[in-house]
């Protein structure tokens, strides 16, 4: 897949933010609704748990046609032939993960910082998501919001397909996709929404919009 052809939603697991639904479930509707693009994102399971899970949301993915990263875990990605890995910041280096996984297999990376960006770009990542853009409990840890003037920077200077992430809804998206953003990366907006189809066919909708 050529970065240009990445799907502009990509749907982050979190299993704790399901409304105590079955996550298979959850991933389920969001395929059905059109999501193309998931990080298994579970990151407090056993290894041997982890490639359960992995297998059958791979096996979900394929039905759709959909892609399916793993969150920071290239042995995983390795066992059960996902499409790639996603890279905390804090990581393996993209360059040593891309030894490990060879030029076929994608690579994400979390930033928080346009030189992660570039950083990330030199090493040869496949995209970057970065944020928090928008003010979210679940990126606090990060400190304030970066705000769409560095998403902006971010994707006048770098080169890489750009997600943003943090706060993102539906009435955002077309805010970040003005300031350059390729899509946009959620998790609770669609895993903690009523209807998960519904929500998800709202963000696709605004992500197709001109």
């Amino acid at each position: 897949m050529g970065t240009q052809n990445l799907p502009p939603l990509y749907l982050i697991t979190n299993r704790h933010h399901t409304l105590h639904r079955p996550l298979l479930q959850i991933l389920k509707e969001a395929l059905q609704a059109g999501v193309r693009l998931i990080q298994l994102r579970e990151k407090d399971v056993s290894t041997r748990r982890l490639v359960a899970l992995a297998n059958e949301a791979l096996t979900l993915t394929r039905d759709y046609d959909a892609t399916l990263m793993i969150n920071d875990r290239l042995d995983i990605v390795q066992a059960i032939g996902a499409d790639g890995v996603h890279l905390r910041s804090n990581s393996l280096p993209v360059r040593a993960a891309r030894r490990l996984l060879g030029p076929h297999k994608l690579i994400g990376v979390s930033c928080h910082s346009v030189q992660e960006i570039l950083q990330a770009e030199t090493e040869d990542a496949n995209f970057a998501v970065l944020g928090p853009i928008y003010p979210t409990p679940s990126k606090q840890r990060y400190g304030p919001p970066l705000g769409v003037h560095v998403l902006q920077e971010a994707c006048r200077v770098c080169h890489i397909p750009i997600y943003a992430i943090g706060g993102i809804t539906d009435q955002r998206v077309s805010t970040v996709k003005e300031a350059g953003a390729h899509g946009v990366a959620i998790l609770s907006f669609i895993l903690e929404a009523d209807s998960v189809p519904s929500t998800s066919r709202l963000v696709l909708e605004a992500l197709q919009k001109p």
